[in-house]
């Protein structure tokens, strides 16, 4: 099988770089649409349109409407082509960038994606998760290429609540471990080849960095100030775990995300928050040495992720909602199945009972 790595076309973050904006986007295209959240509009538009202004830009602005459904995207390709725009610049979170991309796919033009906040990796990856009109799940849009730009302001991202960087950490804690796990079986990426050495290079740099800067980034993240620490994991979150996942491979840890949305308990947890949990139960499936399950489970602590399933508020019925967990977690097509020789229901059963045990200990050992 070919080894495959895939990234977006440019990558740029920096303080206040939206007020920048223009210059980067002038090479792609002159006319944009530029689809951005209410809120972040709210206080980004003005700087974002004088930036694009200054650039000798024309630009539509069209706040998204909520959902990344098939008809908001239908409603916004309806605007950019009565407008005659040559580009998508998408603003906001997480649906808000879905959209973008779904758009310029069908489009067939130039996308550029303005995350504001940290907390998952999806940014940069070539994929969509289309909804329903009402919100529910409808299918996954896997596209043909990564999106042209990624441009991150880190001063947005560090006025955003404290818990959503957390929640980057989390799920970008997982890259490296997932990644290795891949690199062991010889796994098929989402990039549809083996992980090169420059991805499971990212990961473990990702790692290494969140390691190095997690606590510290986290300060000035409650702060909301930018300092050399909350850059450099913003750039881990989002760039580093974006290209790692993508391009390294997905293993336990997502799966077992995955198999916690089967329970209402946890529902209302970040999808960063839940993954964290599903890195220290991959750990305690492949038999990883004890240090190494401590030091994850130091970081989570030390940033506020959590370490047991009382802390995702699984609290009653344990066993019998874990060996729900454990089945879906290990369904047909999961990504659980690019481990080492895989895993059975039972495997993960107990291991996610054995990492809330270790977590419930080193929690009580910390206090």
């Amino acid at each position: 099988m070919d080894r495959i790595i895939q990234s977006p076309g440019k990558y740029i973050q920096g303080a206040d770089v939206i007020s920048r904006l223009g210059d980067y986007l002038k090479p792609l295209a002159e006319r944009w649409l530029v689809v951005g959240d209410k809120f972040v509009l709210s206080f980004a538009q003005e700087t974002l349109c004088k930036s694009m202004k200054d650039a000798g830009l024309t630009l539509e602005v069209a706040p998204f409407g909520g959902e990344c459904s098939q008809t908001e995207i239908d409603r916004l390709r309806a605007v950019a082509e009565k407008m005659q725009c040559g580009a998508i610049l998408g603003i906001g979170g997480g649906k808000t960038l879905d959209t973008a991309k779904a758009l310029a796919h069908f489009m067939n033009v130039p996308v550029a994606i303005a995350p504001t906040i940290a907390s998952t990796d999806a940014p940069c990856s070539a994929l969509s998760v289309i909804y329903t009109d009402t919100g529910e799940f409808d299918r996954y849009l896997l596209l043909p290429n990564n999106p042209d730009m990624v441009v991150i302001d880190t001063q947005i991202v560090a006025n955003a609540p404290a818990r959503l960087l957390a929640a980057g950490i989390g799920d970008a804690l997982a890259t490296w471990f997932e990644a290795r796990a891949c690199s062991r079986s010889g796994a098929t990426t989402m990039a549809g080849g083996r992980c090169t050495q420059a991805a499971l290079a990212l990961a473990e740099l990702c790692y290494n960095t969140l390691l190095e800067e997690g606590e510290k980034a986290m300060l000035a993240a409650e702060l909301h100030v930018v300092t050399p620490a909350l850059e450099r994991v913003i750039e881990a979150n989002t760039y580093l775990s974006g290209v790692g996942f993508e391009s390294g491979g997905l293993a336990a840890a997502h799966a077992i995300h995955n198999g916690l949305t089967a329970i209402p308990d946890a529902h209302h947890f970040y999808h960063g928050e839940k993954v964290a949990f599903g890195t220290l139960t991959q750990l305690v499936l492949e038999n990883a040495p004890q240090e190494e399950f401590e030091t994850v489970a130091a970081l989570c602590h030390a940033v506020g992720l959590p370490l047991t399933l009382s802390q995702l508020d699984i609290k009653t019925d344990v066993e019998e909602k874990m060996r729900i967990v454990a089945q879906a977690a290990c369904a047909e097509g999961e990504t659980i199945h690019n481990m080492p020789g895989g895993a059975s229901p039972d495997q993960v059963y107990a291991a996610l009972l054995v990492a809330d045990q270790y977590g419930q200990r080193l929690l009580q050992a910390w206090e």
